[in-house]
């Protein structure tokens, strides 16, 4: 691959007064050596096109673009990181397109041909819900291959998490109906400018082609939500306004009534929403 002939990132912050903002979710990542790693950790990109959020200074749109993507489009709400991806775009020519707008306003499909990958350091502020949106599209498969992710390591533990721990809940069943998910690599606070007061971590999704297990999508989402919401009741109580016959309809999915949200698989989970949804 061509080497990143562009200066190291802190030259190009200085160079464009880019200094971080709080209110916009930023946390710049500054060594070049990490922004490939996490780009080599999407796979191989030389066929696909590549959706980047928040791509602040470039860090991680240079990475993938030194890493071969065919075509990256990096959508980004702070005007003032525009001329320094504008640089970026002028060193690969053709394979970088730029769009300011809020993420989830913009829809990125009209600028990229499938196979595609979504690759981020997503903004902490939105990083969950845009998450939550691209795992709960109309239909599935869904645009995406992929999902290479950074966030909090809190989230990333709640999106990989099995059943029986403290942080199982509704994003580890939305994850896991349709994707494999895995961490694939953690980040010391000190790795950004400014440093958050967390760690993070980097997770990648691959889609399956169907979901794990037979469910309606939206019965399944209003299960698990009504679970979790009161998670220290027993299920036959946090279910209650379900379905009047909402024990019956447990025992059925091999739940006992007195079991609590977080020791449910999501075998079973989708086995209640199927009789729900009769």
């Amino acid at each position: 691959m061509p080497l990143d002939p562009l200066p190291p990132l802190r030259d190009v912050i200085a160079q464009h007064g880019l200094s971080a903002r709080k209110s916009l979710g930023q946390n710049f990542l500054l060594d070049l050596n990490l922004t490939a790693k996490i780009a080599r950790s999407a796979g191989d990109l030389t066929q696909c096109d590549v959706l980047e959020i928040g791509p602040g200074p470039g860090g991680l749109t240079r990475g993938l673009l030194s890493e071969g993507a065919r075509h990256v489009l990096a959508i980004e709400k702070d005007h003032r990181c525009l001329p320094a991806l504008a640089e970026i775009a002028e060193a690969w020519p053709g394979r970088l397109t730029v769009i300011e707008g809020d993420a989830l306003d913009v829809d990125p499909l009209a600028h990229l041909t499938p196979p595609i990958r979504i690759a981020a350091n997503l903004p902490y502020n939105v990083g969950t819900e845009l998450l939550v949106r691209w795992l709960t599209p109309p239909d599935w498969p869904p645009f995406w291959q992929s999902l290479t992710l950074m966030f909090q390591r809190e989230v990333a533990e709640r999106i990989v998490a099995a059943p029986g721990s403290k942080v199982y809940g509704r994003l580890a069943l939305l994850a896991q109906w349709r994707c494999d998910a895995r961490i694939v690599m953690s980040l010391p606070p000190q790795a950004f400018t400014p440093p958050p007061k967390v760690s993070s971590a980097v997770v990648q999704l691959t889609a399956l082609p169907a979901p794990r297990f037979p469910a309606d999508a939206k019965t399944l989402e209003r299960v698990v939500a009504m679970a979790f919401n009161q998670r220290r009741k027993m299920l036959r109580a946090a279910l209650k306004g379900l379905a009047p016959d909402i024990e019956e309809k447990l025992v059925a999915a091999g739940i006992a009534p007195t079991d609590r949200a977080e020791t449910v698989d999501l075998e079973r989970f989708c086995a209640l929403a199927r009789l729900i949804a009769k």
